[in-house]
């Protein structure tokens, strides 16, 4: 390994880094908070299945480019790809910081998820809860490979690329993907 990779390999490990314990910080509710409008907790979540959703789109077509042989078409749907993400990321961390918690199936908005409320969500609950449990972890994970093969990929180390890939890509469409079901299932349970 080359300086340069090793340089690269510290600086995606760093912000990997940063980037998970800002989320967790934030999602812990310990900083303070502005007040916001309830307008914009309301329209965040909606902006970010946009982002996800659009994401999910150009994956695919960056796949149908590059089995097309279209290298330049496919590095430049992965590059608006990345920054839809970047953009969804800052979105996400700032909705988590600012929204109040949302459960699935509290249909009072008190916070709290009684019997009856368990009883109204069904089993979809248990579906919910394994996409979402699922969409956490491999969000945590896929941001390390993403930016890897970003590099790879833009030194044009195709082989290496192609290694990555293989993870890289169906991890990044399943967030992605797996992102706006989320939003769709949880959605109706928001009260801003």
């Amino acid at each position: 390994m080359n300086i340069s990779d090793k340089l690269i390999f510290r600086f995606v490990t760093g912000l990997s880094i940063f980037v998970f314990a800002v989320v967790v910080i934030l999602s812990m509710k310990v900083l303070p908070k502005p007040e916001v409008p309830a307008g914009l907790l309301y329209f965040l979540p909606k902006l970010n299945a946009i982002f996800n959703g659009t994401c999910s789109v150009l994956l695919l077509v960056s796949l149908y480019f590059i089995r097309h042989g279209k290298v330049a078409l496919h590095k430049r749907t992965n590059i608006l790809a990345f920054i839809l993400s970047s953009l969804f990321l800052v979105s996400y961390i700032a909705f988590h910081w600012l929204a109040p918690e949302t459960r699935y199936g509290d249909l009072d908005s008190n916070g709290v998820v009684t019997e009856t409320e368990k009883l109204a969500a069904g089993n979809v609950r248990y579906v919910y809860y394994l996409i979402l449990i699922t969409h956490i972890i491999l969000a945590a994970g896929v941001l390390p490979l993403i930016l890897l093969s970003f590099y790879r990929g833009l030194q044009m180390q195709v082989e290496k690329h192609r290694k990555l890939v293989r993870w890289t890509f169906p991890i990044w469409l399943y967030v992605t993907v797996t992102g706006v079901i989320v939003y769709v299932m949880i959605s109706p349970y928001y009260n801003f």
